[in-house]
């Protein structure tokens, strides 16, 4: 099986396998798998069988080399065939395995292939969406609090603008992004995650339409200030891929995450805010819009 690098061209070749895919990690997306893959975390395909095979490797950590679970329209892998298939390929690992996918195994087979191992930093947020359009409840009440500050001091004044992103608009928006990350410091590791983000984001702004994403952009006096992208993951959830707005204005990270509720996802019963990170302020943040669940994310090892 011979595997090549992901590209952007290859989206179409992606999609047919992940139309019906059952899993709601964020990374099952031909979007993200496209996106996130650079010279740093590298990834590659292959089809055989009428599967998609999908591995994953870092720069100067071979240990990182992996596999996630294979997506086939029609096929589901049991832990013995997983095992096979891994060794086969010349793999000792696969990541991503979701958390609903191990629940439908038996354990007792699970464990005779493979050491199971919690990824904490990718386990993904999930939220319904009416949640997020409504705000209902004493649980959302500093949500809301924060939205009407941001109402009185922007929206009232006429000082907001909303739209959605197209190709015009991509300048704009690449330009706040290097903004944000000077104020955020995302070059100073080229492995830190927000480094990682910013080349993913990059990928995305310059092919939204191919790799069929969208979004929506706000301007405060004119300026973008914020962004919020996303994608179908599948039939019941999209992922909110990418926020970014600036902190310092009171509310607009609220105010962003509404509007990308009600104009982007009001179709899907929930939505994907992907993970943490392990970024201390992104997980309380994400925690505090009342997740519904998470999707735990494993590693599995082969024994």
């Amino acid at each position: 099986m011979n595997f090549k690098p992901v590209d952007v061209s290859d989206y179409e070749i992606l999609k047919a396998f992940f139309n019906e895919q059952p899993y709601s990690l964020s990374i099952y997306s031909p979007s993200s798998i496209i996106a996130w893959s650079s010279p740093i975390h590298r990834t590659f395909y292959a089809i055989a069988d009428g599967a998609l095979f999908i591995a994953g490797d870092k720069e100067n950590h071979p240990e990182d080399r992996h596999l996630i679970l294979p997506v086939s329209p029609k096929a589901h892998f049991s832990p013995s065939e997983l095992h096979r298939l891994a060794r086969r390929l010349g793999f000792d690992r696969y990541w991503y395995a979701p958390e609903d996918y191990l629940e439908t195994l038996d354990r007792s087979e699970l464990d005779a292939f493979f050491a199971v191992e919690e990824q904490r930093e990718f386990d993904d947020y999930v939220y319904l969406t009416e949640d997020l359009i409504h705000l209902r409840g004493n649980k959302f009440s500093k949500k809301r609090n924060l939205l009407h500050q941001f109402t009185r001091e922007y929206l009232r004044k006429d000082r907001v603008e909303v739209e959605v992103i197209r190709p015009e608009h991509i300048e704009g928006c690449l330009n706040f992004l290097e903004i944000w990350c000077e104020r955020h410091k995302c070059d100073v590791d080229r492995e830190s995650s927000l480094a990682c983000e910013k080349n993913a984001l990059i990928i995305t702004l310059n092919n939204m339409e191919r790799l069929e994403s969208k979004g929506i952009l706000i301007r405060i006096d004119g300026e973008v200030s914020a962004f919020g992208i996303g994608s179908r993951l599948n039939r019941t959830t999209a992922a909110l891929n990418f926020e970014k707005a600036f902190s310092e204005i009171k509310g607009l990270y609220q105010f962003l995450d509404n509007e990308c509720a009600k104009r982007l996802f009001s179709k899907s019963r929930y939505i994907n805010k992907e993970s943490d990170m392990n970024i201390p302020n992104l997980a309380e943040s994400k925690q505090s819009y009342n997740p519904v669940f998470r999707i735990k994310s494993y590693h599995l090892i082969l024994r």
